[in-house]
């Protein structure tokens, strides 16, 4: 039987928090602190949890507990600095997404972890959601090449909206999101992307002026599939459309249905930004009056994992990554390679032109 893992996470924001509920719950993991720079955020999670020890630094939570394992939930610009302090700690990483501001530091990370012998999962949620997988599953029967159109944009306030503009210090929301929808179009397409073009607008002061709020990237791949993708944040962005998950293919296509609905709060609420709720295929087979020869098919997703039961699924997979001593070779490269894709992106909106992979 294997010993429990013992973990600290270091950022107690909404991702960081809701790891803490997860390692809190199963039983493989031993949750034995706490890092964030803000002790009422710690502090209140720690009551939550039934006091789980506090730090308001992370060398000292590393000396103090001597973990097995460090979950790093905090702003991507401090991702390699945190993971490769934890794995000179000795220590198995899970990370949250994007793994760096830059493919520099992210192949570092990686580059760290396979010398060091140890586990660095990244943390794409949507590669345990059920449904999530599904579509995945259909996109790849509907034939090539592809049409992908996706996007996930946020009308946001408050702390939400303090959060998004931290994330823009280091990064646009088209290089933080992206890697999740790009990861996506990837696996559907199973092909080598080849260029990314980009347009984006700043719509607010309240970020520095060459950074961006609103973006729209477009990859071509190897196999003549092609994908979209939309993000923008900000209290002046539009609840119309905002969740737009549509493939197509010779053959037809599959989206995902009600996501608005999903979620009363609308796209300021975290849980909409993977509900399915319903997927709705539709067959491209005609007769020989040109007439549809079978109905759409509606595959009801209701029942799906919501926030919290996704984010235990990704610290399922990390435990059994590192009791099972899980192979993460293609895990890794596929994370650098999206973040490679949402980075050309991003260079492409700065210069305006097309850049070839």
């Amino acid at each position: 039987m294997n010993k429990k893992v013992k973990v600290i996470v270091i950022g107690c924001g909404n991702m960081g928090s809701s790891h803490a509920r997860a390692y809190h719950k199963l039983a493989g993991f031993d949750l034995v602190g706490l890092v964030d720079m803000n002790p009422e955020i710690s502090a209140r999670l720690s009551k939550e949890l039934g006091g789980i020890p506090q730090f308001d630094n992370f060398d000292t939570a590393l000396l103090t507990t001597k973990p097995d394992a460090v979950s790093v939930c905090t702003y991507p610009g401090t991702h390699a600095e945190l993971t490769l302090k934890a794995l000179e700690a000795d220590a198995h990483v899970f990370c949250e997404k994007p793994l760096a501001p830059n493919i520099e530091d992210a192949q570092s990370m990686v580059d760290a972890a396979n010398t060091r012998g140890k586990k660095l999962v990244l943390g794409y949620i949507l590669r345990v959601h059920p449904s999530w997988k599904k579509f995945t599953e259909i996109a790849r029967g509907l034939g090539k090449p592809l049409v992908m159109r996706m996007n996930l944009n946020q009308q946001s306030s408050g702390k939400t909206w303090h959060t998004l503009r931290k994330i823009m210090e280091s990064m646009s929301p088209i290089v933080d999101c992206g890697v999740h929808y790009v990861d996506v179009m990837c696996q559907m397409t199973r092909s080598k992307p080849i260029s990314v073009s980009t347009i984006g607008a700043r719509l607010t002061d309240e970020i520095d002026k060459d950074m961006y709020n609103y973006g729209q990237l477009q990859v071509r791949f190897e196999d003549g599939s092609v994908g979209w993708y939309e993000a923008g944040w900000g209290p002046m962005m539009s609840e119309v459309a905002f969740f737009v998950k549509d493939v197509i293919g010779p053959k037809g296509c599959v989206n995902i249905m009600d996501a608005q609905q999903g979620s009363e709060k609308g796209s300021d609420d975290i849980d909409s930004h993977t509900k399915t709720n319903r997927l709705q295929i539709h067959y491209s087979e005609k007769d020989e009056n040109d007439e549809f020869t079978r109905p759409d098919e509606i595959l009801n997703m209701e029942d799906e994992p919501d926030h919290q039961e996704l984010c235990d699924l990704e610290q399922e997979y990390f435990l059994n990554a590192i009791n099972e001593d899980i192979d993460l070779t293609d895990h890794l490269e596929d994370a650098v390679n999206s973040l490679k894709i949402v980075l050309a992106a991003d260079e492409s909106f700065r210069t305006g032109k097309t850049v070839e992979l």
